[in-house]
């Protein structure tokens, strides 16, 4: 006898029971499609400004990628169209490789569909939901397709183009295609062009189209972005440079980090014949050396198929993996942007702040978090128009790709948080939280794995050896602009004092040799004196876009004649033109761009010039002020910095001790913490 119903005990009135084979009868399969319909925010579609910000974003990462992989230099257009209050008709056109026809509809028509899930590279996408998502958005929030053209490089005298409509079947996970047919795209040679109506609000501001696609041109410098806004005003993003990004290269699976699941579905995917050749050959850094030990230890036999590995066998061979010295996983499989081109796609977006200074970029040595590589860099951006009463503006990056929201949950902004930022110049209460001051902070991650918050690539995980890096990098560039900021007010004082000596003892000594009856005497010798410096001071001559001349005048405001060195890091870029017309001085220059000069003998109250030329998309990448001597006691130099010890420059002894000379406190205690760094 069924239970009494407790419902009906307390109502007095009998209602059907509900039992298992009833549930049984409503249970039934979704599309992921579906799934992703009713959870449109896990995708970034949570509010209309910002659904219209992520349909965009989708796209530009998709063709930037497509060109990069072709090897095409990335022009790319996007067209906002307002149709009505909440409605956008929106189109991203690029010069692409194009698409396949028969792989159109499935491209941009079904979720989950890709080439790079499964492709251990850095690459913008990777899950295969974006595109689809923001056109089945699109379908849903106004019910109007999707338009897409697509012309692929071809020999033929008469190129066809497709085009076709598009709407995702939400529950198959199915496009459905209409109007699909051959066109003729005038005056196209290759590429793809999407168009869709969304529901949405057009903002300006920090977490605007506008913002995304400036600061897509920073970390991508070889790209042109051309933007058309709803009020058809247009904004041309030029490409900064010829030079395209190295093509990551696709890598095996490392074994760390692996879980028993993943042995498993590797070895019953595997090719190979035995258990050695699985390891050896279907993961990364594993030689037939470590191959044999795990066997050997794990007590796998390596001679039997990898399809009969069982779960003891992969839980054993695991437990081994993490005892045995495996290499990090290779790191051609990575792009980085580089410190020339990070700084590049700064002075270019940025150049209308006015900035007085660039921190030279960092870019950190390759590390590995679960098996998957990543390189994390790090640029400050300081001075000139950006507001000095509010918190820095914090640029996030992943994979090249802007990250817009979800700051405070990002672990780029945890690390520049825990910082102490005022020992490097900037104001902070309490030493801790974002930083005040003029300045612009960017960091990019770059992984064949970006660790994400969620589907919606809106913020990095805080993994421990990720967020570790991102304070490295940071610190590294933080001392950068402290010591721009500690040689500026160094200098500074010292004009000062220059020119109070210049102005005082002239009239002095006019007014004594009158008294006197006695010609001027000369001042040189006793100006020296007093100053007691060697100055050098920079000067740059700009000859259109790519040309620069260079020129530092060096004087001996000492008592005796002086012997030392000067050092410049040039860009590589420019070395192919590179004019070094200072022969008496000129030393050498290695294949880095680090070039020596060698001044012997400058006579005290005496002058000479060390000048050359750069030319090229990257000269103005250069900064002047990055000078470094070696040679001579720091205490007495104005204008250059001691040579750093990681250039290895020899030959040179200083004329004058500096006794582990250090400007102040902090200086001191930055030291001690590059030493432990470098252990």
């Amino acid at each position: 006898m069924p239970p009494e119903d407790s419902t009906a005990k307390k109502t007095g009135k009998a209602r059907p029971r509900v039992t298992a084979n009833d549930m049984a009868d409503k249970q039934q399969e979704i599309s992921v499609t579906e799934f992703f319909e009713k959870n449109k925010q896990i995708l970034g579609f949570d509010s209309r400004s910002k659904s219209l910000l992520m349909g965009i974003k989708e796209a530009v990462d998709n063709s930037l990628d497509a060109c990069e992989e072709a090897d095409i230099l990335p022009d790319i257009e996007v067209r906002i169209e307002k149709v009505d209050d909440e409605e956008y008709h929106i189109s991203i056109e690029d010069n692409g490789p194009g698409i396949v026809h028969k792989m159109m509809a499935n491209v941009f028509g079904r979720l989950l569909y890709g080439s790079r899930f499964h492709a251990l590279r850095q690459s913008r996408g990777q899950q295969g939901i974006g595109i689809s998502a923001t056109v089945m958005y699109g379908n849903i929030t106004t019910g109007k397709p999707a338009h897409v053209i697509s012309l692929i490089e071809s020999d033929d005298i008469d190129r066809t183009a497709w085009e076709m409509d598009i709407v995702v079947d939400t529950k198959t996970n199915r496009p459905i295609v209409t109007n699909d047919k051959a066109v003729n795209w005038e005056g196209k040679q290759h590429g793809t062009k999407i168009s869709y109506t969304i529901k949405g609000r057009y903002i300006t501001g920090k977490q605007s189209v506008f913002e995304y696609l400036k600061n897509t041109a920073i970390v991508n410098p070889h790209a042109e972005i051309v933007f058309h806004d709803p009020e058809g005003k247009k904004y041309v993003f030029e490409r900064a440079t010829d030079i395209m990004p190295p093509r990551p290269k696709e890598i095996k699976p490392h074994p760390e980090g692996m879980e028993i699941g993943d042995v498993l579905k590797y070895s019953s995917n595997s090719a190979q014949k035995t258990v050695l050749a699985f390891l050896k050959n279907d993961f990364s850094r594993i030689t037939d050396r470590i191959a044999k030990e795990i066997t050997e230890i794990s007590k796998v036999d390596g001679n039997k198929k990898p399809s009969d590995i069982t779960r003891e066998d992969a839980i054993a061979i695991l437990d081994v993996i993490k005892k045995v010295k495996i290499m990090a996983p290779p790191t051609d499989c990575l792009s980085p942007i580089g410190d020339t081109l990070i700084k590049k796609g700064l002075m270019h977006v940025l150049d209308g702040l006015r900035p007085e200074y660039y921190a030279t970029p960092v870019t950190r040595a390759p590390k590995a978090v679960n098996g998957n590589p990543f390189v994390v860099e790090a640029g400050i951006v300081y001075g000139g128009d950006i507001p000095s009463d509010s918190q820095v503006q914090i640029l996030r990056f992943a994979n090249r790709v802007p990250l817009l929201y979800q700051q405070g949950a990002c672990a780029i902004t945890k690390a520049i948080s825990e910082m102490d930022w005022r020992r490097y110049g900037l104001e902070q209460r309490g030493g801790k939280g974002i930083p005040f001051g003029p300045a612009i902070i960017l960091v990019h991650v770059a992984s064949t794995k970006v660790p994400f918050t969620s589907e919606g690539k809106e913020a990095v995980a805080g993994f421990p050896e990720l967020q570790s890096e991102i304070g490295l990098a940071l610190r590294l560039c933080a001392r950068n602009l402290k010591s721009h900021l500690n040689k500026m007010e160094r200098k500074n004082k010292t004009h000062a004092k220059f020119e109070i000596v210049q102005e005082i003892l002239p009239d002095m000594a006019k007014k004594a040799a009158d008294h006197l009856g006695r010609p001027v005497p000369s001042l040189d010798r006793t100006i020296t004196r007093i100053m007691n410096v060697v100055w050098v001071e920079p000067s740059v001559k700009k000859d259109g876009k790519t040309k620069r001349t260079i020129t530092y005048t060096v004087y001996n405001y000492t008592s005796i004649p002086r012997t030392f060195r000067l050092h410049a890091h040039l860009p590589k870029e420019c070395l192919k033109d590179l004019t070094l017309y200072s022969s008496p001085f000129f030393l050498d220059i290695n294949d880095e761009g680090k070039a020596n000069w060698e001044i012997r003998d400058i006579q005290p109250s005496a002058n000479v010039t060390v000048a050359f030329d750069l030319s090229g998309d990257m000269a103005d990448t250069f900064d002047a002020d990055d000078i470094y001597f070696s040679g001579l006691n720091p205490v007495m130099v104005m204008g250059a910095e001691m040579l750093p010890g990681d250039w290895g420059i020899k030959g040179m002894e200083i004329v004058e001790s500096a006794d582990d000379y250090v400007e102040d406190d902090d200086e001191k205690e930055d030291q001690e913490e590059e030493d432990l760094d470098d252990e």
